[in-house]
């Protein structure tokens, strides 16, 4: 059913942090308490996976309801943050820097109530600098804490495909392994610096964000031209184009299929202006990014902002006068 992931050695036995309990559950002890926060569609496909190989999941939302849902799969529900106290694993979804901040310093979070030697994974996609204050505040407490980034929509993530960049001290990464691989196809480590797996990830949302504002400009060209979109997808993605990116996102454009968002348009333009603060800081110019950037932005600025970022095709679209740029369709 799995496929099996890189072919590295890794210990089964648990790497004890500094000041941790010697019986500090591991990523692959059974018995080990893992708590899930953030229960969107990432989230709760990430705690299904858990839930599906046995593990004890402790799950927690701002919504009841996705708590609901998870615990009819299985899960314990933890109606605040404090509740995760005894996890021994927790890993946290969240949209953005202002919600993780939250989930980590209110007076209720997880640096706060976690226990000594537990570990915090995060796999949301922020700011470097949050990723590396978290990593200080949690040694600080005595917590692991890890960056770990994800590459892929949900879909993936119920199959477990999704590829995972992680960053963080090696031993916090050595005793995630084990939980990681069950979660995706492949992990790749970033080194210690836990901004590492952030930067990364938000460098490969340029890329595919550029690609989809690529595909939907070319594929506008074409309708106009008279030639059969689904004609079009077929020559690029059986030619010189046939990457992830470029068969996932070019059917979403050809199809118009842009419900229900695997990537919201307005998560896009976050990302993409966190990558640009970035790259500033780094006195890198990024003037594609910049543009594809403010070509999200022109999605919510058309009240689009419900869609997938792959509506970047529709945008383009209705830009060249295509009378079906606003049809969308539900898969």
């Amino acid at each position: 059913m799995k496929t099996r992931k890189d072919h590295r050695s890794v210990s089964p036995s648990t790497t004890v942090l500094p000041n941790a309990p010697a019986t500090m559950g591991s990523a692959n002890d059974q018995t080990a308490r893992i708590g899930v926060v953030g229960l969107g569609h990432m989230g709760s496909a990430l705690a299904a996976t858990l839930l599906s190989g046995g593990h004890t999941v402790v799950a927690y939302d701002r919504s009841p309801q996705h708590i609901r849902a998870l615990q009819l799969e299985g899960a314990q529900a933890a109606a605040r943050l404090a509740d995760l106290s005894s996890c021994d694993i927790v890993i946290s979804s969240v949209p953005d820097d202002t919600a993780l901040h939250s989930v980590a310093f209110s007076s209720d979070g997880l640096i706060r109530t976690l226990k000594p030697g537990a570990l915090h994974i995060s796999t949301s996609t922020v700011s470097t600098s949050l990723s590396r204050q978290l990593g200080k505040k949690h040694a600080d407490a005595s917590q692991g804490f890890l960056a770990a980034t994800l590459l892929g929509n949900p879909d993936l993530a119920k199959a477990q495909r999704i590829f995972i960049l992680a960053a963080g001290a090696a031993a916090d990464i050595q005793r995630a392994r084990p939980l990681l691989e069950q979660l995706g196809q492949r992990v790749f480590e970033l080194g210690q610096d836990p901004g590492a797996a952030n930067i990364m990830k938000l460098a490969c949302n340029v890329m595919t964000a550029t690609t989809m504002q690529s595909m939907s400009e070319v594929l506008a060209l074409l309708i106009k031209a008279g030639i059969d979109p689904h004609l079009a997808f077929e020559v690029f993605t059986g030619t010189l184009f046939d990457g992830r990116v470029h068969k996932a996102y070019g059917e979403k454009i050809v199809e118009q299929r842009f419900k229900p968002p695997g990537m919201a348009a307005a998560l896009g333009v976050k990302d993409l202006r966190l990558a640009l603060a970035e790259a500033e800081h780094q006195i890198v110019p990024m003037p594609v990014a910049s543009l594809v950037h403010d070509r999200l932005v022109a999605l919510l600025a058309a009240g689009w902002d419900d869609l997938d970022w792959s509506a970047l095709g529709a945008l383009a679209a209705r830009d060249a006068g295509l009378d079906s740029a606003t049809d969308t369709k539900e898969p």
